[in-house]
């Protein structure tokens, strides 16, 4: 038997690429990324461009790419 079988629990028929995009998508739902409006009261930093909303999740799609295949 290999050392290096895959042991991570995935739902039957899901990629790691499937597991890493749902995996981004709770992260990013979760902690509010991507969005741009802000609420009253102090705002901390400026809005983040759409650009640079999409280079943040891609990084964070790379994250999770790498997480799911450890």
């Amino acid at each position: 038997m290999p050392d290096d079988k895959d042991t991570t629990q995935r739902p039957p028929g899901a990629s790691k690429e499937e597991v890493a995009l749902e995996l981004m998508k709770f992260v990013a739902s979760t902690t509010g990324m991507g969005k741009t409006s802000t609420g009253a009261g102090f705002g901390g930093k400026a809005p983040k461009t759409p650009e640079e909303q999409v280079d943040a999740l891609l990084q964070l799609y790379e994250r999770c790419r790498g997480a799911v295949g450890k």
